[in-house]
């Protein structure tokens, strides 16, 4: 278990905190890490996280990079009593981008807004603050918070997954959320319960994603 005391930074007015950096922090963090796996929202059930855990978990999206401190990005939580509206905005974005899409694809896709104890929506702001700092860079640090958040979710004994789609660019899930002509819906994260789960996938070994400036062609660009 995770002193509190190591959950977070000091706010303001408090004093900086003394964690040592020992291996055994290390292997904590390496261990935590590496059992982080996607559980996708069907296979999420309840108990969702309480409030206090909620908290925790966002909590630890706060420690995530942003540069010039413009908080590029926000979680927006989705209520029981807000999902058939939600299902309602992925009925109609599938009849938007497929007219003849039947009666039971719609239902499928309402029922999808059902899935997961605890729904988030992750939203992105491209244009707050300094616009010195582009979309790309606020993208990543959007998925720095989200990983954090993560991370907290399976600290907790939780599952977690990301989901996306095509509705996210929707006319009206841009409505139903309130969404700025700057903002843009960038995924899901539903957190529950695992249910089932499938075998994990096969991890990339370090060398398929490092490489040496040098040691390869240089881009022709």
């Amino acid at each position: 278990m995770l002193k509190t005391s190591f959950l977070r930074s000091p706010r303001e007015g408090e004093a900086s905190l003394d964690i040592a950096t020992d291996a055994g922090i290390a292997t904590l963090a390496a261990e935590l890490i590496g059992s982080r796996r996607t559980v996708l929202p069907k296979r999420l059930g309840t108990p969702g996280p309480d409030a206090a855990q909620q908290q925790i978990i966002l909590e630890a999206a706060a420690s995530a990079p942003d540069h010039g401190q413009l908080l590029p990005w926000r979680f927006v939580v989705v209520p029981m009593s807000a999902r058939a509206a939600l299902g309602e905005v992925f009925a109609e974005a599938l009849i938007e981008r497929d007219p003849d899409a039947t009666t039971d694809q719609c239902e499928q896709a309402r029922e999808k807004a059902q899935r997961a104890p605890w729904l988030l929506l992750l939203v992105v702001d491209g244009a707050c603050g300094d616009p010195a700092v582009d979309l790309l860079e606020r993208v990543v640090s959007a998925g720095c918070a989200v990983q954090n958040l993560l991370l907290m979710a399976t600290a907790l004994g939780f599952g977690s997954a990301l989901t996306s789609g095509k509705a996210l660019s929707s006319r009206c899930l841009k409505r139903l959320f309130g969404l700025r002509e700057r903002e843009r819906a960038l995924c899901f994260v539903s957190i529950g319960t695992v249910l089932s789960v499938k075998p994990g996938r096969v991890r990339p070994d370090v060398a398929d994603f490092v490489s040496t400036l040098g040691d390869a062609p240089t881009s022709q660009f």
